[in-house]
């Protein structure tokens, strides 16, 4: 998929900031015009359904790509990746974020531990990138410390959050799995990842989640990332949820017009980055 507006200039890379997410299940880079605070570009691609991509295949969408391999005023690396733990600020060793993530997880050989500072809730997100993939994005941008896709959607939610009740409920599916995230009267009750084969197992563990918490029916759940409206997920969330919405993208920035047919919550991550320090 791609998307640009007619402004979008090659040679004025230096005005522009770029955000890139890559992972096994997806690339994806956009592009934002810092002279008219628009974002001009997007282009993403997928594996096949049975495929994902690796170190390779990145380091070929980098390379090939005109775009990506230019200077821009400022560049932000996102990685997805299931495996993550949060630790409160209060009780964060840097010396020890190897050993804080195998509280939950087991660190594979391929694997490099990474550590993002997240404001709220005051924690560090520690997650686990393959070392492969990491080998290029230093490779190819050196001197940019990569963030956890859940960081920007934490960032998001703080946003979010200041706009409704003291609970907030959100939902961000990729591929193979899904983050749930709940807060209620301004404090985080869960964040998790569950996998997932199908939308039953969606609702399972949400559903699971809501009585779990005592959390009412007549709730607002946001939904964000492959997510579609009026697909299998939302009309049947809409069954036992009373509000069931898509999450808007926010910021201090426009969107050319060129974006107006596309699902802006399927890319929250990517366009929401822009916003978050």
């Amino acid at each position: 998929m791609e998307l640009f507006d007619e402004t979008l200039d090659i040679n004025a890379t230096e005005n522009y900031e770029l955000s890139i997410q890559a992972g096994p299940d997806g690339f994806s880079f956009s592009i934002l015009d810092t002279l008219r605070n628009k974002i001009v570009m997007i282009r993403s691609f997928d594996p096949d359904d049975t495929k994902y991509f690796n170190a390779e295949n990145i380091r070929d969408f980098i390379s090939r790509d005109d775009f990506l391999t230019r200077t821009y005023k400022k560049v932000r690396l996102l990685t997805t990746s299931p495996k993550f733990t949060l630790v409160p600020s209060a009780l964060y060793d840097p010396a020890k974020k190897d050993e804080y993530f195998t509280f939950n997880h087991r660190k594979e050989k391929d694997e490099v531990i990474l550590a993002n500072k997240i404001k709220d809730p005051d924690a560090f997100l520690i997650y686990s990138v393959k070392s492969s993939l990491f080998d290029v994005l230093k490779e190819f941008y050196p001197g940019i410390y990569p963030l956890s896709h859940l960081y920007t959607i934490f960032c998001h939610t703080s946003h979010a959050r200041k706009e409704t009740n003291p609970n907030y409920i959100h939902v961000h599916i990729e591929r193979d799995y899904f983050n749930l995230i709940i807060f209620g009267h301004y404090e985080l009750k869960l964040c998790n990842t569950f996998s997932y084969r199908n939308i039953s197992d969606i609702m399972y563990f949400v559903l699971n989640a809501f009585n779990k918490l005592e959390i009412k029916q007549n709730e607002t759940i946001y939904l964000s990332g492959l997510a579609e409206k009026y697909d299998d997920l939302s009309s049947n969330l809409a069954i036992y949820i009373k509000n069931v919405r898509f999450s808007e993208v926010w910021g201090n920035f426009t969107f050319s017009y060129v974006f107006n047919d596309i699902e802006k919550h399927r890319y929250i991550n990517l366009f929401s980055v822009f916003n978050c320090e």
